[in-house]
C-alpha cells in the first residue's frame, strides 16, 4: 500500500511548489518537455515519474528531487548505484581512456554547477553527473598542452565527489578523492588551493577518530601560507583557522580550540560577507563553527551553543549544507541539555534547510534513536522522522 502514497505526494509536491512558483500546468509541462496529460496524471497520483522525468520537472521547478520525493528511499538507491561508476573514473585517474574534451569555459561552467549542487546538498544531481564530468577533466588533463589549467576544476569536481563518498559512508573512497586533490592541488602551483585541501583533509582524521594528528596537519598548513595581504588568502586563512578550532575541540585540547577560534574570529570581522575559496569563510561562517567547538569541548562550555542557538540563526544567504549543519549541531547540544522539544525541532528545521544531507548525518540518527528512547510513547511525528532516517 505504500506505493499510491509515494504516488500521492510526489505530486502534491509537484503541485504545491509549481503553485508557489506561480506557474501554470502548461509552465511546467513545457520547461520540463513533458505532455500536459502527462504532468496532470502526476500531480493527480495516478501516475508515478520515472527518475529522468522526476529530475526534469525538479529541474524546471528549481528544486532537488529531494524536495519532491520526501520520505521515498528512491534517492539513497540513486546515489549508492553511482558509486561504482565513480570508483571506476578514479581508478583510472592516470591511464584514462579516449573521449571528448570539451572546451575549458564550458567545463569551468560544468564545474560551478558541480560546487553549487555541493553546496546545496543535492547529492542525487552530484551523484549522476560527477562521474562524466570527471572523466572529461582527467582526459584533458592528460591531453592539453597545458594541464595545469585543468588542475583547479579537477580539485573542485574531486571535493564535489568526496562530498558525496563522505556523506553516504563511502570511506575508503572519500579518503582517494582527498588524495587526488592534493595531487592536483599540487600540479597547480597554487599554495591557496593546496591550503585549502587541508580542510578536506580533516574528513579522514575526524573518520578515524585521529583529532591530535588532524591537528598538527591543519596547524602545518596554516603555516605555510604565504603572507600576502589579499583577500582570498584572509578567506584560506579564516577557514583553516575555524576547523582548527574544532579539530581541537574534539582532541580536548581546550587552549588550542580558542585560539584558534579566536583568530578565526578576527580574521572574520575584517570582512562585511562571506569568501569562498574552496570553503565560505566570513562572520556567519564562524557562528557556524562556534556551537561544533562547544559541543566538542562540553561540559561549561555548552551553554555557549545554546545561547547561539536562541539568539542567532544562519542568513538565507549561506550554504543550505552549513546551514543545516548549524541545526544537527544545536540539537545536539539541546539534548545534553535535556531539551527534547527543541532539538527535535532543531532537526526538523535542518531537514527542512536540507533534507539529504541531514538524513546522511550520523549524529541525526544517534539523536533521533536518543529521543525515542526519551519519549517512551513516542509521537506519530518523532516516529515518522526516525523511520526517514533509518534508525527504525
Amino acid at each position: 500500500m505504500a506505493r499510491p502514497a509515494l504516488r500521492s505526494s510526489v505530486g502534491e509536491r509537484i503541485a504545491a511548489i509549481r503553485s508557489a512558483r506561480r506557474m501554470y500546468q502548461a509552465d511546467l509541462a513545457r520547461a520540463a518537455n513533458v505532455s500536459i496529460s502527462m504532468l496532470r496524471k502526476i500531480e493527480q497520483g495516478t501516475r508515478v515519474p520515472s527518475d529522468h522525468m522526476l529530475d526534469a520537472i525538479a529541474a524546471a521547478l528549481g528544486v532537488d528531487p529531494s524536495r519532491l520525493l520526501g520520505d521515498s528511499g528512491r534517492l539513497d538507491s540513486r546515489v549508492h548505484d553511482a558509486i561504482p561508476a565513480l570508483r571506476e573514473v578514479i581508478a583510472a585517474y592516470d591511464v584514462p581512456d579516449k573521449g571528448p574534451v570539451r572546451p575549458l569555459p564550458a567545463l569551468r561552467a560544468s564545474v560551478a554547477d558541480a560546487v553549487q549542487k555541493r553546496l546545496s546538498a543535492q547529492y542525487v544531481l552530484l551523484s549522476q553527473n560527477l562521474p562524466e564530468l570527471l572523466g572529461e577533466l582527467i582526459r584533458g588533463a592528460h591531453t592539453a598542452a597545458d594541464p595545469d589549467k585543468f588542475a583547479t576544476l579537477l580539485v573542485a569536481a574531486y571535493r564535489a565527489s568526496d562530498a558525496v563518498a563522505y556523506k553516504y559512508g563511502y570511506l575508503d573512497l572519500s579518503a582517494r578523492l582527498i588524495e587526488l586533490m592534493r595531487q592536483a592541488s599540487a600540479t597547480a602551483e597554487d599554495p591557496l588551493l593546496s591550503a585549502s585541501t587541508a580542510y578536506v583533509r580533516t574528513e579522514i582524521f575526524f573518520a578515524a577518530h585521529a583529532y591530535q594528528a588532524g591537528l598538527r596537519a591543519i596547524e602545518s598548513a596554516i603555516d605555510r601560507l604565504p603572507e600576502k595581504a589579499e583577500r582570498s588568502r584572509l578567506g584560506v586563512l579564516g577557514a583553516l583557522h575555524m576547523r582548527a578550532a574544532v579539530v581541537a575541540a574534539r582532541a580536548a585540547d581546550a587552549d588550542a580550540a580558542v585560539t584558534h577560534l579566536g583568530e578565526a574570529r578576527r580574521l572574520g570581522d575584517l570582512i562585511p560577507e562571506d569568501i569562498y575559496y574552496g570553503t565560505a569563510f566570513g562572520p556567519c561562517s564562524v557562528r557556524v563553527h562556534e556551537i561544533s567547538v562547544a559541543l566538542g569541548l562540553g561540559d561549561r562550555h555548552l551553554h555557549l551553543a545554546l545561547t547561539l542557538g536562541a539568539t542567532w540563526s544562519p542568513p538565507l544567504s549561506m550554504p543550505a549544507e552549513r546551514r543545516s549543519g548549524f541545526f544537527i549541531d544545536l540539537a545536539r547540544a539541546q539534548l545534553w541539555a535535556g531539551l527534547k522539544d527543541a532539538a527535535f525541532e532543531s532537526l526538523r528545521t535542518a531537514r527542512r534547510i536540507a533534507p539529504q544531507h541531514t538524513r546522511e548525518h550520523p549524529w541525526v540518527r544517534e539523536d533521533a534513536e536518543t529521543l525515542l528512547r526519551l519519549h517512551r510513547a513516542g509521537s506519530e511525528t518523532l516516529v515518522g522522522f526516525a523511520e526517514w532516517v533509518g534508525v527504525i
